[in-house]
């Protein structure tokens, strides 16, 4: 059991709880109850004092001074709060000094301070802890101050092994927390807030805190201590090594200096800035410094090297014949005419200002439509060496910026890896798939945003590099599919090109000039083995293709060259002019039929038009009516902007009845399903609102809506059509499927107006800013269902359901 009070002996002095006892003011020096301390008394009268309560076996009273080196013997220059003590002992030494072994009584305050001829005398009143209840937290405190206290042991020295065992054996609480901070390596403010605590669970808490504090400094002590010496034997150790190395080198012949003094003839010959050449010397002043087996050495030759071996002022000279350049572009890209036109916009200007800043430009647009090649075709007009970095994936900020020479195996980022390699300051670099950048460590795309910046990118500093480098003459194209992922301090940065995709009759010209001569190449065969119809080249774009590229439509002319390729090595018979009919022979069945999608043939089902990362497509919403009681179910993969969308419309129906000839029972009285195919293939966005509206217009009215129909728009609440993105991959999209007429907002006419005739062909456009001219363009006249006319209300005839289902 733990004992939370003074021992017997302390309690017998507080029977008189106010006495008047002598005084002795101690410096640097707090007594605590029940501690037995040697006390030093060097002044006489202090001695006498000393030698005088001995003889009586009285009492003396204990107390601190504030401040030993003002002290006058005033009640203010010691503090209130000491301890009643016994003498146990007194030893003379021949130098005059006196030792007493006093023993801690009980703790006292002073009432009044009395100056007499002896000394100081004070009226006291005497001090008794609280009791406090046991329990396991007072034991698991207990045990703590003892872990600790056993811990700061093992750093001193001085201290005998049995300490740890009497302290281990100590079970009054008082009794530890008045040892332990009797021996705190602590300052007399410290302790003497301990011994004015009446509380052991405070002092214990305050002591805890105490000795923890120097359990971490003795630990740190050590840790520092035992660095010291080890760094002391280890430099020795390696300066010993060195010399033997130094002499047997001198004796081989071999000698690392040899490297770095040829380093420095080479820097001598570059023609670089001042601020790189003074680097340049303090780097192999570093090395010449260090062990050659050490890490650091070789990162800072490997530095040093870098240095020598980038471009500074080296540039290749730049081919700026306009007609070579568009002789180029036309033989490598069919199409893209905005592309080539900004591009030979930007070799004529650098015709008549030779050092003009290199653009930043962006192509954006669907996979397989030539963005990525477009940059070699840039470089190889323009004469310029040629990189493609990948961002797709990156996630370090470090493959941009580079690493720093702190870590072990540093290296320069991308850009200035790609500079070095090629060994010009004026490359074209094609930052491959910018909106795929992942930001695991630090932020790659922010670290672009010095890259890309015209104004900036002229002091670009690398961490591996740690001196600026000028990319101001660097062409960088950046690629990507979407502009949604790409921030929009990064877009703001960048000259945005809408690549967008290519309608049939280019694809059939891309397979003819391109494609068809590629793959020949690749699978060894000549123009006299293969050659396909423009009717078959169709076909495979319209029946076994689904995008806005091209890659593609090349797997399937590889298809077909290694069936060729086959029958060539077997000695078998085959067509070497594929016509249409051919084409399902070689490849395989159609995958895609187009028919399917030109043909409404039951009310509630519109086709709309919707932009995905791989071009333009079209979208069925399909909407039913089943008895029940106005329930709306939603399916097919939606997000919330489309359901959102669905709701909208709805909304818009039933309080404008008048379109439908239908009372507000219908809604009431029917559950409504809206699907859009396919189901497993997420969909969201607003432009699906009039979409929407006409299938749900269609169903109710009972009224199909026409064939060969498309629309996309957003639709509000007032029935008001609003303008949507991506017109042109919509308007492909429709025309790949044989769409005739396509629904839009009034004000994306400016989008389609935009686009080339070409792609507007056969096409007829209907500007709308309201669902009432929706209404009026997207719906035939006839009902289509045998249905009977109850109470104003269309309602379908011997069917539970309306179903759409051929």
């Amino acid at each position: 059991m733990i004992e939370l009070i003074v021992s017997d002996e302390a309690d017998q002095v507080s029977d008189n709880n106010t006495l008047r006892v002598p005084l002795l003011a101690l410096r640097n020096t707090v007594l605590f109850p029940n501690v037995v301390v040697p006390i030093t008394v060097k002044e006489r009268q202090a001695i006498h004092l000393v030698e005088t309560v001995h003889e009586r076996d009285g009492l003396l009273g204990i107390i601190a001074q504030r401040n030993p080196e003002t002290f006058e013997g005033k009640q203010t220059d010691i503090y209130k709060v000491g301890t009643i003590a016994k003498i146990i002992k007194i030893i003379n030494f021949p130098n005059g000094k006196t030792i007493a072994l006093v023993h801690g009584k009980q703790k006292f305050k002073t009432l009044q301070v009395f100056t007499e001829s002896s000394g100081l005398e004070a009226t006291i009143q005497l001090l008794k802890d609280q009791p406090c209840k046991e329990g396991k937290k007072v034991l698991a405190l207990m045990q703590s101050l003892k872990d600790v206290a056993i811990k700061i042991l093992k750093f001193r020295s001085d201290v005998p092994s049995e300490a740890h065992t009497v302290l281990a054996n100590i079970k009054n609480s008082n009794f530890l927390t008045h040892f332990l901070a009797s021996n705190l390596n602590a300052d007399v403010t410290y302790k003497q807030k301990l011994l004015e605590l009446n509380s052991s669970i405070k002092r214990a808490n305050l002591l805890l805190k105490y000795l923890c504090n120097e359990l971490e400094i003795s630990e740190l002590k050590k840790e520092i201590q035992d660095k010291v010496h080890a760094d002391i034997n280890q430099q020795q150790r390696d300066y010993y090594l060195r010399q033997q190395v130094k002499v047997l080198q001198d004796e081989l012949g071999e000698n690392e200096s040899d490297e770095i003094d040829a380093l420095r003839e080479k820097g001598a010959k570059k023609q670089w800035s001042k601020e790189v050449a003074e680097h340049f010397k303090k780097e192999l002043d570093k090395a010449e410094r260090m062990s050659p087996h050490s890490p650091d050495y070789s990162i800072t030759i490997s530095h040093a090297e870098l240095l020598l071996e980038l471009p500074w002022g080296i540039h290749t000279k730049d081919n700026l014949d306009l007609q070579r350049a568009k002789k180029v572009f036309d033989a490598d890209h069919y199409g893209i005419e905005k592309v080539k036109d900004r591009l030979l916009e930007y070799i004529a200007v650098l015709q008549l200002k030779k050092n003009m800043k290199g653009p930043i430009l962006c192509l954006c647009g669907p996979p397989g439509v030539g963005k990525t090649s477009l940059g070699k075709s840039i470089a190889k007009a323009m004469g310029r060496k040629y990189s493609c970095i990948a961002l797709g994936g990156l996630n370090d900020e470090a493959e941009i910026r580079g690493h720093r020479k702190t870590y072990i195996g540093a290296m320069p980022g991308k850009i200035i890896y790609n500079i070095q390699r090629l060994g010009s300051s004026n490359p074209v670099i094609v930052l491959d798939e910018i909106d795929k950048i992942d930001g695991m460590r630090g932020d790659p795309a922010s670290a672009l945003l010095e890259v890309l910046d015209p104004e900036q990118n002229n002091t670009f500093v690398d961490n591996f590099l740690e001196v600026s480098y000028d990319l101001s003459n660097v062409l960088f194209v950046a690629t990507a599919n979407s502009m949604d992922r790409v921030p929009a301090a990064l877009q703001d940065r960048m000259e945005v090109i809408d690549v967008t995709g290519y309608i049939l009759e280019e694809k059939v010209e891309i397979a003819k000039k391109y494609l068809l001569p590629k793959q020949r190449k690749e699978h060894g065969l000549k123009a006299s083995n293969l050659a396909i119809q423009d009717d078959a080249l169709a076909c495979i774009v319209e029946c076994y293709t689904r995008e806005s590229g091209v890659r593609e439509l090349s797997r399937q002319i590889a298809n077909i060259c290694r069936k060729v390729a086959k029958s060539i090595a077997l000695g078998e018979s085959y067509t070497k002019k594929i016509k249409k009919e051919d084409v399902p022979t070689l490849i395989g069945p159609e995958l895609f039929d187009n028919t399917a999608y030109q043909k409404t043939t039951l009310p509630g089902v519109s086709v709309g038009l919707a932009w995905t990362a791989a071009g333009g497509e079209i979208l069925f919403i399909e909407s039913v009516l089943s008895k029940g009681k106005g329930r709306v179910n939603l399916s097919g993969h939606l997000g919330e902007v489309m359901k959102e969308s669905a709701m909208t419309a709805l909304s818009y129906l039933k309080a404008n009845e008048q379109y439908l000839d239908v009372t507000h029972g219908v809604f009431e009285n029917y559950d409504l399903h809206i699907h859009v195919p396919s189901g497993a293939v997420p969909k969201d966005g607003p432009s699906a609102g009039i979409t929407l509206f006409a299938s749900l217009a269609s169903l109710y009215t009972q009224k199909k809506v026409k064939d060969r129909l498309a629309m996309t728009g957003e639709i509000t609440l007032r029935g008001q059509v609003l303008p949507v993105g991506g017109i042109k991959e919509k308007i492909l999209a429709a025309k790949r499927v044989g769409m005739q007429e396509i629904i839009l907002s009034s004000k994306n006419k400016k989008d389609v107006q935009e686009i080339k005739e070409i792609y507007r062909q056969n096409l007829i456009f209907h500007y709308v800013d309201s669902v009432d001219e929706v209404y009026r363009l997207a719906l035939q006249e006839d009902k289509v269902l045998n249905a009977k006319v109850w109470n104003g209300n269309l309602l379908a005839t011997n069917i539970d359901t309306v179903s759409i289902a051929q």
